[in-house]
């Protein structure tokens, strides 16, 4: 009977331990404001790229997944001749207190990161970081993407060099109807 008594005020112990280690879980985290600036790149969209002389059409969807915290990109397209696809990944990081994303595609073996902002009118994104270079060798990047519109936007991708950005390429892009 006292070995009853003494398991049943263990269990009853074990069982308040847990329940206040729960209650003193933090709340999960939910989207923020910084979310809803990447909402407006959501939807289908026609894509013109221009590398130097080459121009090329493909198509891009940007949809907010995984508990609306990333903004994901599908794109498909052309690069001289040759079939091009990519992935990306755009997100808010509230410690760092920067958009982060990355970027992988059917032509390079390497991961892009970079890191960026928006500016004060929420018209233009701009980020820098790291990826692989024409040459094959890991060089500064930069990119903007400028919202012309609702349904009109510009992005350039810059490699950074000596504190000079250099274009690479352009692509603009029309939302579909």
């Amino acid at each position: 009977m006292k070995t009853r008594v003494l398991r049943f005020i263990c269990c009853g112990l074990v069982l308040g331990a847990l329940t206040s280690a729960l209650v003193a879980q933090p709340p999960m985290p939910k989207p923020g404001p910084e979310h809803d600036m990447l909402k407006k790149l959501e939807g289908d969209w026609d894509a013109a790229a221009k590398f130097g002389d080459m121009e090329s059409k493909g198509t891009a969807t940007y949809k907010m997944g995984l508990g609306g915290f990333w903004l994901l990109l599908d794109y498909k397209g052309d690069f001289g001749g040759m079939k091009f696809e990519g992935k990306g990944a755009t997100g808010y990081d509230p410690n760092k207190k920067k958009y982060v994303s990355t970027w992988v595609d059917s032509m390079s073996p390497s991961l892009m990161t970079m890191e960026g902002a928006f500016d004060k009118e929420g018209k233009t994104y701009t980020e820098t970081g790291e990826g692989m270079g024409m040459d094959g060798k890991l060089q500064k990047m930069k990119s903007t993407i400028e919202l012309k519109d609702n349904d009109t936007m510009l992005f350039i991708m810059y490699t950074v060099g000596e504190g000079k950005d250099q274009e690479m390429f352009r692509i603009n892009y029309t939302r579909k109807k």
